[in-house]
């Protein structure tokens, strides 16, 4: 009876060491899994810009605009070549603001610093969407949509917005019209080590960096 008491206590307790050498094994495999997971695809934001471990950089701005996007019934979800008809509207939405509103004295000039910056260089060659008068210089559906778009921030809601937020915004919209070749911009900043944020990106402070990156744009130029 002792013998049989005492082997059942030893495939007890054998039992009892493989469990627990189970448990731990399992434990270190997920702790190594999660380490590689998180090496390989930390997230660090900036500007709305997520950079996604090695070169990958994820540019694209989601969702409705601050401020602005409930009134004017848009968001950048809107522009996306899955949906050109949806894409064609939201553009032509902003590009009529162009055409309705007409600013002058210190809105003027304040709008000629900021859009002077920015221009639809992988659609046009001009040296910005503007001339320094104010005037277009730029006759594509892109420029038209970033034109009223920094009308309307400076008319409507000219004291939330800074001069750099407002180039911001009109960044972000850029970066949608040419997603392909944005990007491709956002990879070499990073190498170069140039902090990722959409004057950045988009404005005429990089311009050409990229030397010649290509891709599709999105809405008729």
């Amino acid at each position: 009876m002792n013998e049989n008491k005492n082997l059942d206590n030893v495939i007890i307790i054998v039992i009892m060491l493989t469990l627990v050498v189970v448990v731990f094994n399992t434990f270190g495999i997920n702790s190594i899994k999660g380490a590689s997971i998180t090496g390989m695809a930390v997230q660090e934001t900036t500007q709305g810009i997520n950079t996604l471990g090695s070169n990958a950089v994820d540019v694209i701005p989601k969702g409705i605009p601050d401020v602005y996007g409930k009134e004017l019934g848009v968001s950048f979800d809107d522009i996306s070549a899955a949906n050109p008809g949806k894409a064609d509207a939201t553009i032509r939405k902003l590009g009529v603001l162009d055409q309705q509103i007409t600013l002058t004295g210190d809105n003027l000039e304040r709008y000629i610093t900021i859009v002077s910056k920015i221009s639809c260089e992988y659609c046009c060659g001009a040296e910005s969407i503007i001339f320094e008068n104010g005037q277009a210089a730029c006759g594509c559906a892109h420029s038209f949509a970033m034109r009223g778009l920094a009308k309307y921030l400076i008319k409507e809601h000219g004291n939330e917005f800074s001069d750099d937020e407002i180039l911001e915004e009109m960044g972000k919209w850029k970066t949608l019209f040419f997603p392909g070749q944005i990007t491709q911009k956002a990879s070499v900043l990073k190498e170069q080590g140039i902090e990722l944020n959409y004057i950045n990106l988009a404005s005429n402070k990089y311009r050409g960096i990229e030397q010649g990156a290509t891709g599709n744009m999105v809405g008729g130029c």
